[in-house]
């Protein structure tokens, strides 16, 4: 299956919200909000959350990179939140054991 089969079936915002999280850097973090503000829906950070669980794996997005306000790892998977922790250490982003970033650009 193609990356775009299917995008031009979602909504502005969700395009949006694929197109900005595809455009963060390696090694940087945003939060939930910043990507729904740079999605041109400011308030719409759980929305972000949801776009990101149900499409991540089929648009091939570098979920891990999003964090929650306070720069935290907030998956409740203990496989998931491993896996998101290992990927931006892998990245050389500084994480705590606790899933907070530590430093670098965000």
């Amino acid at each position: 299956m193609s990356h775009s089969e299917g995008f031009a079936q979602l909504t502005t915002f969700t395009q949006q919200v694929i197109l900005v999280v595809r455009a963060i850097p390696v090694g940087q973090v945003r939060s939930y909000g910043d990507i729904a503000a740079m999605a041109g829906s400011p308030r719409a950070a759980r929305q972000v959350v949801r776009i990101l669980s149900s499409c991540s794996s089929k648009y091939d997005l570098p979920w891990h990179r999003v964090l929650n306000k306070a720069r935290v790892i907030s998956l409740k998977d203990p496989a998931a939140r491993l896996e998101q922790l290992a990927r931006l250490r892998g990245e050389g982003v500084e994480v705590s054991d606790a899933g907070q970033v530590l430093g670098g650009e965000y």
